[in-house]
């Protein structure tokens, strides 16, 4: 056993580094015990780094004392091994391993840290709760996944640098404690020690400051910054959260969306995705009248089709009475649809009726005619029209909603997805990237009886329209821009409103007086009185890139120490309370909640 610590730590390769050229040589390596096994004798250890597995082999012939220490490991035990490298042999060979024809033959052994028995495998981890792995995110982090998972990461963010930092750009940092401005979900606040009753805000993300940026005239700026939304969450959302934030000065939306499919590609070049020569722009009109999704996963054709005109007029009571109401009939044409059981359909039903759709009409197309369901309240000509319009055949089956449009496209653009998921209509490895561009710029808010905006109050309106700022805005387009990959949104921007005195209209627009909107972002409205340039940007979610690089299905497979879906750490234990001592400087008090 080495005496010395100093020597054992001086590494010559790592665990996932050694091959055939490197048999005899003399090396030394560091890292966990992954596996221990002793067959007829002799001692077997995988040990493991972020690198790999290399077998470590004690041969009681060759070192007896040696021998019998390797005998005390265990799992997940910090050791380092000094030895010579042989083949294997090849009836040896593992070749799952890159390591897999060499093992070391130990001269040296070093134990540098016991542990405890793991609360679980770092390769096992089957049937360990997410919370058991979150809370010992430590042993977690050692599985291969996850180690590739957030080493992936790093190389996008590299890849995210070299594009920008190639095309001139400067990485500016922005403030984490900063003013409430509200932007669309609750501000995290901080409260502040030297000023009493006043607080800072954590950022939703860095947007006047990038405006603020442009003004001052860096011209091109970026940031990978950390944002942070109080609200709600969901596999795909995080309390904190990470982006590529961009700004530049004197462009229009393709120069911003031609600089994000750069870095995109090169993303994709690094994950080794497909990225498209030229990717697909649709109008958001048109992405919700073919998927009935702002998000549309493009993978597979399977497209929503509008009804109303043909069955206007129909008997169907509740087709007629939706549109007599100001609603839509629109629907969808399965191929080979007509093969789903009563029980399928049914569970359909219930399906969209979890995105407010009050019912799922459907009827099969047997023989050149309908049959089933709804058919029996369909005329002749009605189904004649409808089996032309939507392109039915023998075999195919019809899947309609009637309601409002918004319920409509909900309900019809979730089935879609379903049914392109359960019918196998794309591969694991497809990538269906798109644009989507000229949201409106405002939406109608019935609770609030106000308008709102789509994206930010800061986005630009389209010009053509401009002049309907107060007379239709529910007509007026806006200059924003998404990029959504397999109907999952990566991130948005929009050629932002540098003019104080539409700025002001939008505000007044949107119910925000004179007085509100100094108080809430008086610095930007100042900052834009001074010389503010044409300018626009975009923000790329980190955090869904990379889960969507690697396959997975939740955000905190990709973040090193996520939130639970309560906003929970159970690593840390926060949120947790604090020392009466600390609220007394900060001169807060808690009062207990009313009991329910």
């Amino acid at each position: 056993m080495t005496e010395s610590f100093d020597n054992a730590l001086k590494r010559t390769h790592n665990c996932g580094q050694l091959g055939s050229d490197d048999v005899d040589s003399q090396v030394s390596l560091c890292g966990w015990v992954r596996s221990y096994r002793d067959h007829g004798g002799i001692v077997f250890i995988d040990l493991r780094d972020r690198e790999g597995i290399t077998q470590i082999v004690f041969d009681p012939s060759d070192n007896t004392e040696l021998h019998d220490l390797a005998g005390q490991l265990r799992n997940e035990w910090v050791i380092s091994v000094a030895g010579k490298v042989r083949p294997r042999g090849r009836e040896r060979v593992n070749p799952k391993l890159p390591t897999g024809q060499i093992e070391v033959v130990a001269g040296e052994l070093t134990v540098l840290n016991k542990s405890d028995t793991v609360p679980f495998e770092p390769d096992s981890t089957e049937k360990v709760s997410e919370d058991m792995r979150l809370k010992y995110r430590y042993v977690d982090l050692r599985r291969a996944e996850m180690t590739h998972n957030i080493r992936l990461r790093h190389s996008i963010c590299r890849a995210m640098r070299s594009v920008l930092d190639e095309r001139e750009f400067i990485e500016i940092e922005t403030p984490f404690l900063t003013k409430s401005t509200p932007e669309g979900a609750r501000d995290f606040l901080v409260p502040s020690r030297l000023q009493q009753a006043c607080f800072y805000a954590l950022p939703q993300s860095p947007q006047l400051f990038k405006q603020i940026l442009m003004v001052s005239g860096m011209d091109k700026y970026y940031q990978i910054v950390r944002c942070f939304r109080d609200e709600d969450l969901r596999a795909d959302r995080q309390p904190e959260f990470t982006q590529l934030d961009v700004e530049m000065s004197f462009v229009t939306e393709a120069d911003v969306m031609e600089v994000a499919d750069e870095v995109l590609r090169e993303i994709c070049r690094v994950c080794d995705k497909p990225f498209p020569e030229s990717v697909p722009v649709l109008t958001y009109t048109e992405a919700m009248d073919k998927y009935g999704s702002d998000r549309p996963d493009m993978r597979f054709e399977l497209f929503l089709r509008d009804a109303s005109e043909i069955v206007k007029d129909c008997s169907f009571k509740v087709f007629a009475g939706c549109l007599a109401g100001g609603g839509a009939v629109r629907g969808i044409c399965v191929p080979g649809g007509a093969k789903f059981t009563r029980k399928e359909i049914d569970g359909f039903t219930a399906f969209v009726g979890d995105y407010g759709a009050k019912g799922l009409a459907w009827c099969k197309v047997e023989s050149g005619a309908f049959a089933g369901g709804v058919s029996k309240f369909l005329e002749e000509p009605v189904q004649s029209a409808l089996r032309e319009a939507f392109d039915a055949n023998d075999g195919d089956i019809l899947f309609f909603v009637a309601d409002t449009p918004v319920t409509v496209n909900k309900a019809l653009g979730a089935l879609r997805c379903k049914l392109g998921e359960e019918l196998n209509l794309f591969g694991p490895d497809d990538f269906a990237w798109c644009w989507v561009t000229q949201f409106p710029l405002v939406e109608w808010n019935e609770e609030q009886q106000r308008w709102t905006s789509l994206h930010h109050p800061f986005t630009s309106p389209a010009a053509e329209k401009i002049d309907m700022l107060e007379s239709d805005p529910g007509s007026v387009r806006s200059r924003a821009y998404d990029i959504v990959l397999n109907g999952v949104e990566l991130g948005g921007g929009s050629i932002r409103i540098h003019s104080t005195d539409l700025q002001g209209r939008i505000f007044s627009l949107l119910g925000i007086s004179l007085e509100e909107a100094r108080s809430r972002f008086g610095f930007l409205l100042e900052a834009l009185r001074f010389g503010a340039p044409p300018h626009g940007g975009i923000a790329l979610g980190l955090d869904r890139v990379v889960m969507m690089m690697v396959g997975a299905t939740s955000l905190r497979d990709v973040i090193a120490f996520p939130k639970t879906q309560r906003g929970f750490c159970p690593l840390t234990g926060a949120p947790a309370k604090v020392e009466d001592k600390q609220l007394t400087e900060l001169d807060l008090k808690i009062i207990a909640p009313p009991q329910k």
